[in-house]
């Protein structure tokens, strides 16, 4: 009876209640349109007027929320679960674009952070650019978890054919002579034969210097470091010292038995190497021939380098030895004979003190760097072949090596990696000879076959943009003398 009547009921009001409920229980409220506010009035009314909100529900494809570290590590998944449903569910959860999940529940190849630990400690957003004050910049391993690593560079493009080529006649074929030097003025200095010749770079003028005579020959160049004055070592012995600009001889001084096949020039004093096993040390503003005398070599000394602050003299010789010494004591104060072969190769680094580099003969085939200090052996390097000559480059830290048997060949080497930068071949003999031009892009070298070729293997100082394939001078030969 009680149904029928509240069915009744439900029926009259025309509202389908549930049972048990009349229209005394609802309690409506009308509003007037007045009280509802526009979205311009939301936007433009003030706190103290009321506030009205609703729910945001955030985009989870954006809002890269892996970058604090919410996401939970994924439950283990059971024996014979379905992983195609549990991916399926993820990508209905956080979205197609929200990362790439692992079954192991990893996001971009590292572990998903669990909430309990620093849930909102910030972390390197991978899609983020890096900025320059990051501290992948500074750490030590220059690695942070999901750091985009930077693309390699491109190798640096070096010109694999000389941009010029001089005919230079009667250059000898002979390791234990230096004959070819670049003037920091731009003027290449050679040897050949008797004669001394000067060639200026930005003319490609030729001048004779000096000629020795019938009864002597050159066997070494040196240009001072200011490029006005030159010396040559000779057959008989002798150290000249000549006026570049003037073609004039200023001094000649001996002391040695035999002929002078190495010099080198520090700020003032002169070094000059023999085939009677001494190092004299000349200094043109006192009368006597040399102010001291080195005797460490066992056989010819054949190279001779100052370091760049003066403070060291490295001398090699072919009793396979390198020797280093300073001016305060007329004994080597380091002995090094890891080489099996003649030292001729020494160049010192102009990018960091106490470095040295030495390349031995045919028998060693090594370029081998040096710490000067404690006298340690840094590194070795089998060139596989005769090491003639090295030069350090001032505009990077690369070096040139040029070789003779077997390949003859010019190498060009990124330090400290000793990775290789360039090979260049042309030469029919081994190359002997190596001079660099002022600037430092520039290097010469000569050998036995009677060619001097200029190639352009470094950057400038300034720029780090690849070297020109061609120089200031026409393609072609032509000849020093």
């Amino acid at each position: 009876m009680n149904t029928e009547m509240d069915s009744s009921q439900r029926r009259k009001s025309g509202l389908n209640l549930p049972a048990g409920m009349t229209e005394g229980h609802l309690h409506l409220q009308t509003f007037s349109p007045t009280s509802f506010r526009t979205i311009s009035n939301l936007s433009s009314s003030s706190p103290s007027k009321g506030t009205c909100s609703d729910r945001f529900i955030p985009c989870r494809s954006s809002s890269r929320l892996h970058t604090f570290g919410l996401i939970e590590n994924a439950s283990p998944v059971k024996e014979g679960g379905n992983d195609a449903y549990c991916r399926l569910l993820k990508n209905e959860l956080f979205g197609t674009d929200f990362g790439s999940f692992s079954p192991a529940g990893q996001v971009h190849g590292s572990p998903l952070m669990s909430p309990s630990k620093n849930m909102l400690r910030f972390k390197t957003d991978p899609s983020s650019p890096s900025s320059p004050f990051s501290p992948s910049v500074f750490s030590h391993d220059g690695a942070i978890s999901g750091e985009v690593p930077t693309p390699p560079k491109p190798p640096r493009k070096v010109p694999k054919t000389p941009h010029k080529v001089l005919d230079a006649p009667s250059l000898q074929d002979d390791f234990y002579l230096n004959l070819v030097d670049w003037s920091s003025q731009n003027v290449l200095a050679v040897g050949l034969g008797t004669c001394v010749y000067l060639w200026t770079a930005s003319t490609s003028k030729v001048t004779k210097l000096c000629d020795l005579g019938p009864n002597d020959s050159v066997c070494s160049v040196q240009w001072t470091r200011e490029g006005s004055y030159i010396s040559i070592g000779t057959t008989l012995g002798e150290v000249q010292v000549w006026d570049g600009t003037q073609c004039k001889r200023v001094r000649t001084m001996g002391g040695h038995q035999t002929r002078t096949g190495v010099l080198a020039w520090s700020s003032r004093i002169l070094a000059s190497g023999s085939r009677d096993r001494t190092i004299l040390l000349h200094d043109i503003r006192i009368s006597s021939d040399f102010i001291s005398k080195h005797s460490g070599h066992k056989s010819e000394v054949c190279g001779l380098k100052w370091s760049h602050d003066d403070r060291e003299l490295a001398s090699g010789g072919n009793d396979n030895q390198l020797l280093v010494w300073n001016q305060h004591s007329q004994q080597p104060i380091l002995k090094l004979t890891e080489h099996t072969a003649a030292v001729k190769a020494i160049t010192w680094s102009p990018h960091q003190s106490n470095l040295l580099a030495s390349g031995g003969g045919t028998a060693d085939r090594c370029i081998r760097f040096w710490n000067t200090t404690n006298g340690n052996q840094l590194n070795s390097v089998d060139t596989g072949s005769q090491v003639c000559n090295l030069a350090w480059s001032k505009n990077v830290n690369e070096i040139v090596s040029t070789h003779g048997y077997s390949q003859n060949q010019i190498m060009v080497w990124k330090y400290p990696s000793m990775g290789k930068v360039a090979t260049l071949t042309g030469h029919s003999m081994r190359v002997l000879y190596l001079a660099m031009s002022p600037d430092g892009q520039t290097i010469v070298t000569g050998a036995g076959d009677e060619t001097l070729r200029f190639w352009n293997v470094f950057p400038s100082m300034k720029s780090p943009a690849p070297v020109r394939d061609t120089g200031i001078w026409s393609l072609g030969r032509t000849h020093i003398r």
